[in-house]
């Protein structure tokens, strides 16, 4: 598997399903060749590479949920935030990342704080244009944060950036350039979203 990550960001990499199945006994996905073969996988599997490969889907995906759950809120009463299950989501995927490539051994508990904030504020530029702080300074009166105004899908992207940081880390580049990368794949798929037709039966 070190190879593959180690080789993912390069152009010339190719990466067939049938030799990820081989190479790394993967389970849950199957490929067949032949007339009536295919790649068939879970349906875990599958919903996240189709929404890996397609922001309208993964939109689609979350509207969904959070129409079941606020069905399931009002028939048993329970408060339901999205925007918070949306960070949950990410957050262990993220936070781990950071710690594996970005943080030394034997920091202070307020050095690793300021790693994470880095990071958050990073994706809060590549995004809003802006840091948290900035954002209080020119926002006084909005209760909440820069992330707690954000529309659904502002944070449908947000939550893709978060899981793309997570791999550009890893792979060992560079914050500035991470920046870049970031705010290029929000720029994209917030237009996306916003001329999406499919995102307007949606609403």
């Amino acid at each position: 598997f070190d190879g593959f990550r180690k080789q993912a960001g390069l152009n010339t990499f190719v990466l067939t399903p049938k030799r990820w199945i081989e190479t790394t006994n993967a389970i849950g996905i199957t490929s067949k060749s032949g007339r009536y073969g295919g790649t068939f996988a879970h349906k875990d599997i599958a919903f996240e590479f189709a929404s890996w490969i397609s922001i309208e889907f993964k939109l689609y995906i979350i509207k969904e949920f959070q129409r079941l759950k606020e069905d399931e809120s009002k028939r048993q009463k329970l408060d339901w935030n999205l925007q918070r299950t949306l960070a949950k989501i990410n957050y262990t995927i993220h936070t781990d990342a950071i710690k594996e490539s970005l943080i030394p051994e034997k920091l202070s508990t307020k050095q690793i704080a300021m790693v994470y904030a880095s990071e958050a504020d990073l994706l809060n530029m590549a995004l809003f244009g802006s840091t948290a702080s900035n954002w209080r300074l020119q926002n006084p009166s909005p209760k909440g944060n820069i992330r707690d105004s954000a529309t659904l899908e502002q944070l449908v992207v947000l939550s893709n950036l978060e899981s793309i940081n997570a791999v550009l880390i890893r792979q060992g580049i560079d914050q500035t350039e991470r920046l870049i990368q970031l705010n290029q794949v929000a720029i994209t798929q917030m237009t996306s979203l916003v001329k999406s037709s499919n995102l307007k039966k949606l609403k």
